[in-house]
């Protein structure tokens, strides 16, 4: 009886209270190591400098950062930059994926040579790309003075800023779409055209449904990219208060005033914004990804 019951009183503990598991040791070694290593190195890089643009503004303290970011000047410049980067890295999405079908789905003379042409956006000092940018698209450039008849200004405005973007953003979207590209099997667009499909069907409903997570990650990189870019920028746009001046020039000038804090503030508004645009960029993705599956 004492044995039975002493047996019951067992079941019944380890059915209130079950032991604990521990998860399946990896065939890999050194995931504590490699952690630790992951996380300090991650921590220097990325997220002490983050902490720090976060807490320097609060020295002006609440109605001083409001005050700062609220300025007319300010929220120009804001509406300015991220616009811009978005209308820059809608402008490459179709070019990005037209460049990239290109590359992987045709062979012709050159075509290494158009690859490589690519990532000179990558290699390319920005304040080089801002010099050959503006010689270009100036009135009396060659670009710039064939549209200015039409009244059309591209240099020292805001179509400047939208031209630098898209030339230092496009490469993210190609690099990012031509590896699913290549793997893309071209069977189905053969079967669908075996069924009937058109072309403009074969494309819309066949190969877009497959490459729009990619889409997505490159017009994501692409908007980050062009969010952030001075160099190139700063000689083509004219940099007028109100019209044609970005926010990382701005924050370039509370520097030279000084004003770290005001700085700080500017730069700490760009952080949010740029995390609230990608988050959403990121969920879409995900729900992207779970429709396709």
């Amino acid at each position: 009886m004492a044995a039975a019951s002493t047996g019951s009183t067992v079941l019944a503990a380890e059915g209130f209270f079950p032991r604990l598991r521990l998860a399946p040791r990896s065939a890999i070694p050194g995931f504590g190591l490699g952690f630790g290593i992951t996380l300090a190195w991650l921590s220097l890089l990325v997220l002490i400098p983050l902490a720090a643009l976060v807490a320097r503004p609060w020295e002006l303290g609440v109605a001083g950062v409001l005050g700062v970011v609220t300025e007319p000047r300010v929220m120009a410049a804001l509406r300015l930059s991220f616009g811009a980067a978005l209308l820059a890295a809608a402008i490459d999405l179709p070019g990005g994926l037209l460049t990239a079908w290109v590359i992987t789905r045709y062979r012709f003379p050159g075509r290494r040579l158009l690859d490589g042409m690519v990532d000179l956006p990558f290699a390319l000092p920005t304040a080089v790309a801002g010099i050959a940018l503006t010689a270009l698209y100036a009135p009396n450039g060659w670009l710039g003075a064939l549209v200015e008849p039409l009244g059309l200004k591209l240099a020292f405005g805001p179509a400047g800023i939208v031209i630098a973007l898209a030339f230092v953003g496009l490469p993210f979207i190609v690099r990012t779409v031509e590896p699913v590209l290549r793997d893309l099997s071209p069977a189905a667009e053969e079967a669908a055209a075996t069924l009937g499909a058109t072309r403009l069907q074969t494309v819309t409903r066949v190969v877009l449904p497959q490459l729009a997570p990619a889409l997505l990650t490159g017009f994501a990189l692409a908007f980050a990219r062009a969010v952030g870019e001075y160099g190139s920028v700063i000689f083509i746009a004219g940099n007028m208060p109100m019209v044609s001046e970005i926010a990382p020039l701005l924050i370039t000038v509370r520097l030279e005033q000084f004003d770290y804090a005001g700085a700080a503030a500017i730069g700490l508004a760009m952080l949010v914004i740029a995390f609230l645009l990608l988050s959403l960029l990121g969920l879409l993705h995900r729900h992207i990804r779970w429709a396709r599956l």
